[in-house]
């Protein structure tokens, strides 16, 4: 299996005022348990392990006329695991009382926050939902960071962070195997961590470490493969365009793919190519299907490198199905302008900060809690495109979002 990468998330966007609108339906600390809107899976749905070849039954429907349910693209429940094997547990593990808030309220604690990238939504989103929780429980953050991609520099915010002598550090790892050293230093100085979305590699739970809050990577990769699935003619070929980095998380999403399409449409031929440089995979993806001219559709990692490839088609003249994972305002606006992304699963960002801080909030209490924490793969598609935005974002659809659903007609 191929490398792959973290659970970036998705396309380039403006943050469309998610902060303010979204405190109050976060935090109600007067009540008598921290209600987390994390939300379970949006509806009950088929399991996709055990599905044969879709609807169209190995064959593929035109582009304009297949209309994909997300309500039978969703997992019923979690897919994946742990990356050693735990079993995930739900974000209710970490619901406080209201002496635990005010415990935390009065501990004077504070919190740094290590990223690997802030250029996409999905890092912006995660950062508010961290940023809202502790802020909101009296804990005061001291300083947030940005890698963009890089594993020297991201090591050097983590040992700079820790010279700041925060009680808890929450960071999602550019690589986990370049920086793992680097993450080991946080409990060599007394520092609680919370992961984001891996380990890195051979840090021990709960000494080194003290959780990872992770979404159902494998849920998301699922999704992503049976919608797919529905744009491939029988004998036909998919392409895969994967993150050429060993990476859990993206790892697990690629894996999910292959496996359903080796499951459920034997007959479909893949074709894979990696990159390195997120930035830079516009050539990649034209050199593919250049080189591949019976590609029938595409898988791509997550949602940047996605509208990357359909830049690339469009200059090619080339019109190819898409599918991806991760729900951003630009694929958002392709999707719902029937573009070239028919449909992706999606990872809830703010809700996951949210988790990451609770997380946070219980281990500076002293609570040991479980190692794996997931939240559920969300299903997107044309049809409910508005208010999956809404899940995902915690705010209102932004204008060119409505203008595009307004125009094709096919938003829902």
């Amino acid at each position: 299996m191929k490398a792959v990468v973290t659970g970036h998330g998705t396309s380039q966007g403006e943050n469309h005022g998610f902060r303010s609108t979204r405190k109050g339906a976060i935090l109600k600390l007067h009540r008598r348990k921290f209600p987390l809107v994390l939300g379970a899976a949006l509806t009950a749905s088929i399991g996709l392990a055990g599905c044969s070849g879709g609807e169209s039954g190995g064959t593929a429907q035109g582009a304009e006329s297949t209309v994909l349910d997300p309500a039978k693209l969703e997992p019923a429940s979690i897919v994946g695991e742990g990356k050693y094997g735990e079993e995930p547990a739900m974000t209710d593990v970490l619901e406080l009382t209201d002496e635990e808030l005010e415990e935390i309220a009065a501990g004077d604690f504070t919190a740094g926050i290590v990223m690997q990238t802030m250029n996409e939504d999905w890092s912006s989103l995660t950062v508010a939902g961290i940023t809202d929780t502790l802020e909101g429980m009296g804990v005061e953050i001291v300083g947030v960071t940005d890698a963009a991609f890089d594993v020297q520099t991201q090591i050097a915010d983590i040992e700079n962070m820790i010279t700041k002598d925060p009680d808890v550090i929450i960071s999602i790892p550019v690589d986990d195997v370049a920086t793992a050293e680097a993450y080991r230093k946080v409990g060599e100085a007394g520092i609680k961590l919370v992961i984001i979305q891996q380990p890195p590699a051979g840090l021990d739970y709960p000494t080194d470490y003290q959780t990872v809050i992770a979404p159902d990577d494998q849920g998301n990769g699922q999704i992503a493969a049976m919608a797919l699935s529905e744009f491939i003619p029988e004998d036909g070929v998919a392409g895969v365009i994967d993150f050429g980095v060993d990476f859990f998380t993206t790892n697990q999403r690629t894996l999910a793919v292959q496996e359903w399409f080796q499951e459920n449409r034997p007959d479909v031929e893949i074709k894979e190519v990696t990159f390195t440089d997120p930035n830079a995979v516009g050539s990649v993806a034209a050199n593919f299907v250049t080189a591949n001219p019976d590609l029938d559709g595409l898988y791509v990692v997550w949602a940047t490198p996605a509208m990357q490839t359909v830049g690339a088609l469009r200059q090619a003249g080339v019109d190819l199905p898409i599918t991806t994972i991760d729900l951003g305002t630009e694929v958002a606006v392709d999707m719902a302008s029937n573009g070239n992304v028919k449909a992706l699963g999606a990872q809830k960002p703010y809700d996951q900060g949210v988790a990451e801080a609770m997380a946070a909030a219980n281990i500076l209490l002293g609570k040991e809690i479980p190692p794996w924490i997931t939240l559920p793969a969300v299903a997107v598609t044309p049809s409910n495109t508005l208010t999956a935005y809404e899940e995902v974002f915690h705010a209102e659809p932004p204008a060119e979002l409505i203008a595009a659903c307004e125009k094709s007609e096919i938003c829902g």
